[in-house]
C-alpha cells in the first residue's frame, strides 16, 4: 500500500520536475540537499507556473507531499526568489516570482474558487447575465451569488452599479484560457471555444 503511494508520488514529482527543470526561474536545490530535495523542489518549480494561484493545501495534495515537506521546500524556493506567495483570506497562494501583477494575482485567486469562477465564465459568455441567470447557471442561491459578487467587486473585478459587469474581461479571459487545464473540465471546455477571442497578454 505504502509502496504504491510512494510510486505514485515519485511519478507525480518527476512529471512536474521535468517542467521545473525547463522553467526560466532562478533558484534550485543545492547539491548538498540531496536528490530527493532536488526532485521535490524542481517539481514545485514546475507546478507553480502551470497552476498559479494554487493555495498551499492544493499544491501539497496535487504533488502528494507531506505538510512539513511542502512547507520546507516552499520556504526554500521563496528564499531563493523562484516563487512568491500572497495571503488571500484563509489561503496562502503561490505564484512564479515576478510574473503577475497584483490584479492578475487577485483574479487568479478568485478563478480558483468555484462560485466566483463560475460567475466569471458565465459573464464572459453572456455579459448581460443577471443575478438570477447566474444563480440558475451555477445552481446556487441568490444570496450566494450576491456574496460572491460583493467579493469580486471589492477585488476590483466586478462592477455592480448597473447589473453585473466584469471590469477587465480581456484580462480574465486570457487567464482562463491560458490556465484552463489547472481549473476544471468546464473551464477547459470554455477555453476551447474562447481561445480565439484572447487579446490581452500579461
Amino acid at each position: 500500500m505504502t509502496e504504491g503511494f510512494d510510486g505514485r508520488k515519485r511519478e507525480t514529482l518527476r512529471r512536474f520536475a521535468a517542467v521545473g527543470a525547463a522553467a526560466p526561474f532562478v533558484g534550485t536545490a543545492s547539491a548538498s540537499d540531496g536528490d530527493d530535495a532536488n526532485e521535490t523542489r524542481e517539481a514545485i518549480r514546475g507546478y507553480v507556473p502551470t497552476t498559479p494561484g494554487a493555495h498551499f493545501s492544493k499544491l501539497r495534495d496535487d504533488l502528494r507531499l507531506g505538510t512539513g515537506e511542502a512547507q520546507y521546500h516552499l520556504r526554500k524556493l521563496e528564499e531563493a526568489g523562484a516563487i512568491e506567495s500572497e495571503k488571500d483570506a484563509d489561503y496562502r497562494r503561490f505564484f512564479p516570482a515576478d510574473r503577475f501583477d497584483e490584479t492578475d494575482k487577485r483574479a487568479l485567486g478568485y478563478l480558483r474558487r468555484e462560485t466566483p469562477r463560475g460567475m466569471i465564465l458565465t459573464l464572459l459568455r453572456d455579459p448581460e447575465a443577471t443575478g438570477a441567470d447566474l444563480a440558475s447557471a451555477l445552481d446556487v442561491s441568490r444570496p450566494t451569488i450576491s456574496a460572491a459578487a460583493a467579493d469580486l467587486e471589492a477585488a476590483g473585478l466586478l462592477d455592480r452599479s448597473d447589473g453585473y459587469a466584469l471590469t477587465e474581461p480581456e484580462r480574465l479571459l486570457t487567464l482562463v484560457v491560458r490556465y484552463a487545464d489547472s481549473f476544471d473540465a468546464e473551464t477547459v471546455a470554455f477555453a476551447d471555444d474562447a481561445a480565439s477571442l484572447v487579446a490581452y497578454d500579461p
